[in-house]
């Protein structure tokens, strides 16, 4: 046994005061009537040792009251196995206060619920002088401050995880705790050792996992679109992905999918725990406008990942621009078939280059030369993020120009074939390849191994990010290269001039269709992430120019508003979420009052990940290569502070000594009571008789 305040021993001292009292009692002389009736009389017999054992007994508890009163202030404890040598200042405490915490625990109580309960207790492990850091906030807290703080947290789906949350606690700056307590569920989907590996050696940590009961949560993982061309007024099908984030199977999960505040379509699946499903449905949009769609699912008792919200909106049409000195017949009747393409014909000498950014693609088709300032302007367009399909000129006096245009792009590895004597040799276009992402559900099954087209090419290259079309000797002769942000599409051969047949074969209008729907970019996703930090838009074409750094941008949802930090560069807006914006669902962004777009919100989906590390698994995962990382189980029980206490602090004898004390005054209380003098029940009468 040890004292935390040895000093206070000097109270012995006054175990002396009831010592002079029991003797001060016994020297006491006492007044002893005697008469000649005193045998008739009532008295009360008392015998000697009786008397001097009640003393003794009344001496002893003041003696052992004033002995317990005295180590009470001395505050005794056992010291403990693993006892530290200073007591720390600071105490840091990170608790999880994720969506994830929702979870049901053992006890009916949600995991946040018993994270709050144990942070709580654990001043009670310290000195009133420790001071606690809560969470990612360097402020040192008292004890009162540090528990009101607490109970000030809430759920938060804008929560970064645990691992997010130490890699931003080592970052600040020195300084840090000696000590950090860990609350948290710890996810297998969001926590990992290395998160650990870069806290000091020096500073001790407890990973406290709070384990939840065995249950079911269903959850969309996504939403697909099988066409990206939303058309309104056209059936699409749009795949529902379903994911169960629990380890119990759930049958029959019912969903409802709207569109605006009409219901849409309605499904049943069946999960397996830890299993993922997928759900067919037809919608239909009726309009041009930008639609708010949201999929419900009926899932319990985890149900704050529910509802996912997405935007739908049907596609503007594809702007596509040919350069060409001729009229081009074929090109011009095949786009004007298909209602989701725009198609204008510009001389290369008349064109205006402000058309060149506007357009989806451009489509250089045998331009006999091209002007410098019309390079520019097209290396300018591609860089941006426009496409660039390139039929090259079958006169040889136009390949410089080419070549110049090809080394601005960055295509180095485009080679000139020699021009043919008489006329071009065709070569046979090989069967595209079914597997390439570009004939991506163009084609319903393998054709006959035919001939589609011939060519002569006039180009030739070494490599390319996609070859599209080969001929059968091996040769390319439609490739895609890169070129920043945009794509440029080579082919080999001329359209006319007899180097090829190519625009009067069945390929030609799947191939020009698909080149024309792989220039069309759509970079607004149809959810984002509350947590994701920063969401990139391209701003629509009637915004482009108009935006400006001193314009305010809002998000707001219902009556909510927030005002993000934005961004923009190269007509790409970049907006932070303001750290309040916690609530999913829709919000508007809106300027001055006009809505430019609507975004749709939603939870994090590796919150729905309910699978968790237990206290074994963390032991096995942290390995022995941090040994200053503990971890306590939170589910037999016993606190996190009198775990704490028992280790490394001592168990606190001090409530003893206070019911030892109490028992004392209790006992004394009673011989006074019941030890006083006895009366027999002796009459006169009998007195005379005796």
């Amino acid at each position: 046994m040890t004292l935390t305040y040895p000093w206070f021993l000097l109270g012995l001292i006054s175990l002396l005061i009831p010592v002079a009292i029991h003797l001060f009692e016994l020297r006491r002389p006492q007044r002893v009537l005697f008469t000649n009736v005193s045998f008739i009389q009532e008295v009360k017999l008392i015998t000697a040792k009786q008397r001097k054992l009640k003393h003794l007994l009344l001496l002893l508890s003041r003696l052992t009251f004033l002995f317990f009163l005295v180590l009470l202030f001395c505050q005794p404890f056992i010291p403990a196995p693993n006892q530290e040598k200073e007591n720390a200042g600071r105490v840091g405490v990170l608790l999880d206060n994720s969506a994830s915490m929702q979870a049901e625990g053992n006890n009916n109580q949600s995991l946040f619920e018993q994270a709050i309960e144990q942070g709580r207790d654990l001043t009670s492990a310290y000195p009133t002088t420790a001071q606690f850091e809560l969470n990612s906030s360097r402020t040192a807290l008292a004890s009162a401050a540090y528990r009101a703080a607490l109970e000030q947290l809430a759920i938060s789906t804008q929560s970064r995880s645990v691992e997010d949350e130490l890699a931003k606690y080592d970052t600040q700056g020195t300084g840090q705790p000696k000590q950090l307590f860990i609350f948290s569920d710890f996810q297998k989907s969001t926590f990992s050792s290395k998160s650990l590996s870069s806290i000091d050696s020096a500073q001790q940590v407890f990973l406290v996992p709070l384990a939840g009961k065995q249950m079911q949560n269903v959850y969309v993982d996504s939403v697909l679109l099988d066409d990206a061309f939303v058309r309104a007024n056209t059936d699409l099908v749009l795949r529902i992905r379903l994911r169960n984030g629990g380890n119990q199977d759930v049958a029959n999960c019912q969903g409802k999918l709207f569109i605006g505040d009409k219901q849409a379509a309605v499904f049943r699946a069946t999960v397996l725990g830890g299993q993922a499903v997928t759900s067919t449905v037809r919608i239909r949009l009726e309009n041009m406008e930008q639609q708010q769609c949201y999929v419900t699912l009926e899932d319990y008792p985890v149900t704050f990942d529910n509802d996912y919200f997405f935007t739908l909106q049907a596609a503007p049409k594809i702007n596509i621009l040919g350069l060409a000195t001729t009229s081009e017949s074929d090109i011009q009747r095949l786009y004007s078939n298909e209602s989701l393409f725009s198609y204008a014909n510009v001389s290369p000498q008349r064109i205006e280059y402000g058309r060149l950014a506007g357009a989806t693609m451009i489509l250089l088709n045998e331009v006999p030369q091209l002007e410098a300032g019309l390079r520019d302007n097209l290396r300018r367009a591609v860089q941006q993020g426009g496409s660039l399909v390139v039929v090259p000129p079958t006169s040889t006096t136009a390949r410089a120009s080419y070549s110049q245009l090809f080394r601005d792009l960055g295509l180095g590895a485009l080679q000139w074939e020699t021009a043919p004597s008489g006329a071009p040799v065709l070569s046979d276009v090989a069967m595209p390849d079914l597997q390439n992402p570009f004939f991506r559900n163009v084609f319903s099954g393998r054709t006959r191994q035919t001939a589609l087209a011939r060519a002569a090419p006039v180009l030739r290259w070494s490599r390319s990010e996609n070859t599209i079309l080969q001929l059968r000797n091996g040769d390319g002769y439609l490739a895609q290269f890169s070129s920043g942000k945009g794509k440029v599409f080579v082919f080999a051969a001329p359209f006319s001039g007899g180097y090829s047949d190519f625009t009067s074969q069945a390929l030609f209008v799947p191939v020009m269709y698909r080149l024309a729907m792989q220039s069309y970019r759509n970079d607004e996703k149809l959810a984002y992430r509350l947590n994701q930090g920063v969401v990139t838009l391209t701003l629509p074409e009637n915004e482009r120019g108009s935006m400006s750094a001193e314009q305010v941008l809002k998000l707001t949802k219902d009556s909510l508003t927030f005002i993000p930090t934005q961004r923009v560069v190269n007509n790409v807006l970049q907006l932070e979420i303001p750290p309040g914006m916690t609530a999913p669902g829709f919000y508007k962004l809106t300027r001055d009052g006009q809505t430019i777009t609507q975004l749709a919100f939603n939870v994090d989906k590796r919150e729905s990940e309910l699978a968790t590390y237990s206290p074994a698994e963390l032991r096995q995962l942290i390995g022995p290569n941090h040994p200053a990382i503990q971890i306590y189980d939170a589910s037999n029980g016993e606190s996190v502070a009198a775990r704490y206490r028992t280790e490394r602090v001592g168990t606190p004898l001090w409530r003893y000594c206070l019911w030892l004390a109490l028992a004392c005054l209790l006992i004394e209380v009673l011989l006074l009571r019941f030890m006083g003098r006895q009366t027999p029940a002796v009459r006169p009468a009998e007195a005379v008789a005796a």
